[in-house]
């Protein structure tokens, strides 16, 4: 089938680019080294199954999930008109 200047599989060649150059992005965000004994936020030892688990780790799962939180609660009123969203 002629799909014009693209050889087929090329939407998909795009998509799969797309999505490894994310997770090359993700990582390069992902911390580093040893890790924290103890949160930086409030202090609380971290286990270290967790310290192994998750390399950098700076908080503990507490702070970790209401900074997530906080997180998701913030961005883009995807509801709302595109009118809404323009302002």
């Amino acid at each position: 089938m002629a799909t014009g200047w693209a050889g087929d599989g090329a939407v998909q060649d795009q998509i799969d680019a797309t999505i490894k150059e994310g997770i090359a992005r993700a990582r390069t965000r992902l911390g580093k080294g040893p890790g924290l004994k103890h949160c930086e936020e409030c202090a609380a030892r971290i286990p270290e199954a967790r310290r192994k688990a998750v390399p950098g780790v700076r908080l503990c799962v507490g702070c970790q999930e209401a900074r997530d939180r906080e997180v998701r609660a913030s961005g883009i009123n995807r509801r709302g008109s595109k009118d809404s969203q323009l302002r």
